[in-house]
């Protein structure tokens, strides 16, 4: 619009100058100028009135894809640690808890970290009655003593922890215990806000090419603690196993469009190599 304006006056003057235009002509053109400005503004503000409304989504992206069936939460704990006695505590205590029917939940897996953050036990629950089921649990647990004693002598080693509440999505398998020796990888994705069901809906597609060799142990979504972010876990028979089926994969048709689709939507993401404790359902 100002540039057919800027046109419009730098012509009239011309003529003006050229003695093509009269003093009154001049006048005439210009207030012509200067209604034809205001009208384009009001136009476009008239035009902002209708803009394209967001329909509004009908329900949760977490009901959207989960399994609607099922309730199961899962958290997720990070605990970086002083490494030297920690794995003995733990395998102590967590594996009696997994099995005692008094809780209605179970010990997923179990890992120290082997590649990425160092010093890390990575421990991963599944509460089957969702958070009902993660509550009865936290009130029980607060009336065990060697629970309580347990927690006393984590804190000494503990240098920092943190945890998430997770959902699964529908389309992952759900991890149930596995035999090793494996090496375990745990993929975070922080995603960009808003970008959730996109993910699900490109991954739900993507996860059918990973099954050849079983990789894939679990896909989850958090609720809870860091939101909009997704962790993948894989599941290897070693490190070259892992390089050679991540590179078979690309033969697969149609994967690259997933990766092409979904890269945009990630904000950053992080790769953890795992091992499996002793105490670990998955080994």
């Amino acid at each position: 619009m100002a540039t057919g304006v800027l046109q419009r006056v730098s012509g009239g003057l011309g003529r003006a100058k050229s003695g093509a235009l009269s003093a009154g002509q001049l006048a005439v053109w210009g207030r012509g100028v200067a209604t034809s400005s205001c009208r384009n503004r009001e136009d476009s503000w008239f035009k902002s009135l209708f803009v394209r409304k967001v329909d509004p989504r009908k329900d949760a992206h977490s009901n959207l894809l989960t399994k609607n069936e099922e309730s199961n939460l899962y958290k997720i704990q990070f605990h970086n640690v002083k490494p030297e006695l920690f794995c003995h505590l733990i395998e102590d205590v967590l594996p009696s808890i997994h099995a005692d029917k008094y809780y209605p939940c179970e010990l997923v897996g179990t890992w120290n970290t082997w590649y990425g953050e160092q010093d890390q036990a990575v421990h991963l629950w599944r509460y089957r009655g969702g958070y009902p089921a993660l509550t009865e649990v936290m009130n029980k647990l607060r009336q065990n003593k060697e629970f309580t004693a347990y927690r006393k002598e984590r804190g000494k080693m503990l240098l920092s922890r943190r945890n998430q509440l997770l959902l699964e999505f529908s389309f992952w398998n759900e991890p149930v215990p596995r035999t090793g020796p494996n090496v375990y990888e745990l993929r975070s994705y922080q995603l960009r806000p808003g970008t959730m069901i996109e993910w699900g809906n490109y991954w739900a597609r993507a996860v059918r090419y990973r099954q050849q060799n079983r990789e894939a142990v679990g896909g989850f979504f958090s609720q809870i603690g860091n939101l909009y972010m997704v962790h993948h876990l894989w599941a290897y028979k070693d490190l070259q196993s892992r390089e050679d089926t991540r590179n078979a994969v690309w033969q697969q048709e149609g994967w690259h469009e997933v990766v092409y689709y979904t890269v945009p939507l990630i904000q950053y993401m992080d790769s953890r190599i795992m091992i499996p404790t002793k105490a670990s359902p998955l080994q």
